[in-house]
């Protein structure tokens, strides 16, 4: 009886398999999932990695920094095809920022950095400054090139809210390049947080943060918070007193 009930079983499977092998497809026009409209723009990609699309806001291209509002506060030097922060004592207690001319929301944002060959002092004493996305959210700028401090505080972290996943520094003089694609917060009529930001960063070719929630601006003492503001803000770059250069900064809107 069992051998019995195995074989019919199987001639069962067999015929139904069969079967449904001989039914007609659905005939689905393949036009149906296809979208035309509208229409990609274009956009030219540069010559290389390195350069700006058509499409990209020049913030410094090695020869001036117009597009910066900077006061008498700091002083930022421009020489040979980049800009170097001043040193300052003063401003490793109290750091100070520029900020850009226009405001951003939603943006990819390119920029090239270096801290300075000769390495001095360490943890957050070594070629510090910094990335503030929308002058209040920061992307940490430092050598953390053999060089150990908190890993929320190491360059590519968020600063104080996230560590970088792997550390892409390359060594002190060498240039970093940073590739930010930032969402910016939106928040209700009444000031309550709707969305809050994120950022991805690529650090020298390496994803280093994935699409990370921003908890709120940034805090040295504390939790971060976040307070309602325009949706588009200025971008600032920090002087934190050290010798720290940047070329190659450019944004597109998003």
């Amino acid at each position: 009886m069992k051998n019995y009930l195995i074989a019919f079983f199987t001639f069962f499977l067999i015929v139904s398999f069969k079967s449904m092998a001989q039914q007609p497809r659905a005939q689905i026009d393949p036009k149906a999932t296809e979208v035309w409209e509208p229409v990609v723009s274009k956009v030219d990609p540069g010559k290389d990695i390195y350069s700006p699309p058509s499409d990209a806001i020049i913030l410094f291209d090695g020869k001036d920094m117009s597009e910066w509002e900077i006061g008498d506060h700091t002083k930022w030097i421009v020489k040979d095809g980049f800009v170097t922060i001043q040193e300052s004592e003063k401003h490793r207690k109290e750091p100070t920022s520029i900020a850009t001319k226009k405001a951003f929301g939603d943006m990819q944002l390119h920029l090239e950095w270096r801290s300075p060959a000769e390495v001095k002092g360490g943890g957050q004493r070594r070629g510090n400054s910094g990335i503030m996305l929308q002058g209040k959210y920061e992307v940490q700028v430092l050598d953390s090139y053999d060089n150990r401090t908190y890993s929320n505080g190491q360059a590519a972290s968020v600063y104080k809210q996230y560590y970088p996943l792997v550390n892409a520094c390359r060594k002190p003089g060498e240039w970093q390049v940073y590739d930010i694609v930032f969402t910016a917060p939106k928040f209700e009529e009444n000031g309550d947080l709707r969305f809050p930001a994120r950022v991805t960063l690529i650090h020298n070719g390496v994803l280093v943060q994935n699409n990370v929630e921003i908890q709120g601006r940034v805090a040295f003492i504390g939790p971060a918070k976040y307070t309602a503001h325009d949706l588009k803000q200025p971008l600032h770059l920090q002087d934190h007193g050290d010798a720290v250069s940047y070329r190659n900064i450019w944004v597109r809107e998003l």
